[in-house]
């Protein structure tokens, strides 16, 4: 699948660039790029690796020409790259459109140029139906990336391939409410909640490689995939972590919706929904190719809501609910940062 490739990493010291190293860096891949603008964190990752196999770009996906300098003799690029903090976002918009949008665009606008053989980019469920600038950013972004696909339909020259993947909440991700929770767990601390039945589905940083390796190699450009993660609501998240690690103390404070917080987070719109097709633990959702043209009918390119039926059918999205065995190996297997292992945790396998 990767043998003899050159990826692209943008964004690649986050998690998904961890996951990805950790899992590839042994094998018969040729070169991983990790390319980003935080130099200490390459710094970090150079000194924890030590493999010749991993090269470091210090660049900004806002910078065309740094992509494009970066993207010469690349094979593959995962995009990861972008602004994600929600709240951080709602209080710096051109910020994060500067980086989610217009970098995303650099990206694949330079991949294009250069020939490389997959993109995948990774997007966010916060992009539907979106009521937060990282979503609407997102939500922007997703559309600049169909329409990057549907300008390389319509070229028999360009051999790339884009496409996208939309994440769920990853477990144990930098400022996610998994290692808050845990943190104040081990502190004997009150848990917050934004609200007790806020619901959100989580996924692994493994599962989300999973993704977009499914992505990459499966469907057609412009194609959309998800992945079914499981389910839950914040407060049984909350007494499940109280369960794993012993918890001594199990108070819980409301503290009320952050800016830019849904109740409830949709991985798919309605309109996906109408094209998706179930493939076991991954959904897949074809690009709709219907051009400006809405007169010209053309076959296979009909949208559903034109159908004489009062309901046109759609997919039933059926997820599972996340259990207490789920997060015990979501612990083991996927440790959770700045959280040290001490007599109090009950992880499943050990004493």
């Amino acid at each position: 699948m990767l043998t003899g490739k050159t990826v692209l990493l943008t964004g690649g010291t986050g998690s998904f660039g961890n996951a990805f190293i950790k899992r590839f860096l042994d094998s018969d891949i040729k070169k991983i790029i990790i390319f980003s603008r935080d130099e200490e964190k390459q710094d970090l990752m150079r000194n924890n690796y030590r493999n010749p196999k991993l090269k470091f770009v210090l660049g900004n996906v806002r910078d065309y020409e740094s992509v494009n300098d970066v993207m010469r003799g690349v094979d593959l690029v995962f995009h990861a790259a972008a602004l994600k903090q929600v709240p951080s976002c709602d209080f710096a918009p051109i910020e994060a459109t500067k980086t989610n949008v217009f970098g995303t665009d650099n990206v694949l606008k330079s991949a294009i140029y250069h020939n490389v053989e997959h993109v995948v980019c990774l997007s966010t469920g916060k992009a539907v139906y979106p009521i937060n600038v990282m979503g609407m950013t997102k939500s922007l972004m997703e559309k600049t990336i169909i329409n990057r696909a549907r300008e390389i339909e319509e070229d028999e020259s360009v051999r790339t391939v884009v496409k996208y993947i939309r994440y769920s909440n990853v477990f144990a991700t930098r400022g996610s409410a998994i290692n808050i929770f845990t943190k104040q767990i081990k502190e004997e601390k009150p848990v917050t909640l934004t609200h007790p039945d806020m619901r959100r589905s989580i996924m692994t940083v493994d599962e989300a490689v999973d993704l977009a390796l499914f992505a990459m190699n499966n469907g057609e450009n412009g194609d959309l995939f998800v992945y079914k993660a499981r389910r839950t609501t914040l407060k049984q998240l909350a007494e499940y972590l109280f369960e794993v690690y012993n918890a001594q103390n199990r108070s819980i404070e409301i503290i009320g919706a952050r800016h830019g917080e849904k109740m409830e987070e949709s991985i798919l719109s309605e309109d996906d929904l109408l094209r998706a097709i179930d493939m076991d633990s991954f959904v897949r959702v074809p690009m709709d190719k219907r051009g400006l043209n809405y007169l010209v009918r053309r076959e296979g390119m009909k949208n559903k809501r034109n159908a004489k039926k009062e309901a046109p059918e759609m997919l039933e999205m059926r997820v599972p609910t996340l259990k207490l065995e789920d997060i015990e190996k979501m612990i083991k297997e996927n440790w959770i940062k700045d959280c040290e292992y001490d007599q109090k945790i009950k992880v499943a396998g050990s004493v």
